[in-house]
């Protein structure tokens, strides 16, 4: 005999609120709203934007903008970003020139050149970020530059383009710990990324490198990525706390306290990072302009 017993639904996962150190005002005002209206004007797209940085405000008003070059489809699908996937569209061969005559119009006096993944381009765009580089650089002879570029698969070629046209600073994230790559990163490799450091470094570069905590890592693996860092000469590491973009996206497994942060701060410090930059809302270009 079967019972006619009520359904009970068991209701979804809660999101966990947001302490108050991660509240912060969106950007707004006239000279913000200029800036957008000039972005858009030459069709181009800013990380500070795409990625919901808590920090754009701050970062547009002290002269510094992350542009993002390649369109705005990336081939990847890493479980913590908030650019779309998919298949990207034809590059645009103007867009090296549009990017470093919105630097002139805006003032720039540090820009952060990054990208989407172009995994189906055979250079992977490097070609791109090469020539955006070199027009940036006659526009604005006075701006320095840093680049913010994807592990190109581990392909040298391709790294070797970028540095030949001779950036400030070379920029390339870790993002998290090797365990958690198949669920974060699931088409990047954790040696990739410090072969690029590697590299770079290798070349007289100034290297810089950026970690997301509170995805699930734990204390010794995050401190043993930062001994490997540390071991590649890495200049400069920036320490943040994971925001869930939207509810596809991965949750945050905690939030760091200020407190941790401070102390992951003076660990980097002592293992010998020439700058370190952390807290919770501490992105990649967080006073990137202080770093050259």
């Amino acid at each position: 005999m079967l019972l006619d017993l009520p359904i009970v639904e068991t209701p979804a996962p809660q999101r966990q609120p947001r302490p108050a150190w991660l509240k912060v005002k969106l950007p707004s005002g006239e000279t913000h709203d200029h800036l957008r209206r000039l972005i858009r004007s030459k069709s181009l797209h800013t990380v500070c934007e795409e990625a919901r940085c808590p920090n754009m405000g701050e970062c547009w008003n002290a002269g510094t903008a992350t542009f993002m070059i390649l369109g705005d489809t990336c081939t990847r699908s890493c479980g913590f970003c908030s650019i779309k996937t998919g298949r990207p569209n034809a590059l645009d061969p103007d867009e090296p020139r549009h990017v470093a005559e919105a630097i002139f119009a805006m003032k720039v006096r540090h820009a952060v050149i990054t990208s989407v993944d172009r995994d189906e381009l055979k250079d992977g765009g490097s070609m791109q970020f090469a020539e955006t580089i070199r027009q940036v650089r006659n526009f604005n002879p006075g701006t320095t530059i840093e680049v913010l570029i994807p592990d190109f698969k581990g392909k040298a070629e391709c790294l070797d383009r970028i540095l030949e046209a001779g950036p400030d600073i070379l920029n390339h994230n870790t993002e998290t710990v090797p365990s958690l790559y198949r669920k974060v990163r699931p088409q990047a490799r954790y040696h990739w990324s410090l072969a690029v450091l590697r590299r770079a470094k290798q070349a007289g570069f100034q290297t810089k490198t950026g970690i997301m905590l509170g995805l699930g890592e734990e204390r010794e693996e995050l401190l043993s990525v930062m001994r490997d860092l540390a071991e590649e000469k890495v200049d400069i590491l920036t320490l943040g706390q994971y925001l869930q973009p939207t509810k596809a996206h991965l949750p945050v497994h905690r939030y760091v306290l200020p407190s941790e942060f401070q102390e992951l701060h003076d660990i980097g410090i002592e293992m010998g990072f020439r700058i370190v930059e952390a807290g919770p809302l501490v992105r990649s270009s967080y006073h990137a302009e202080r770093h050259v």
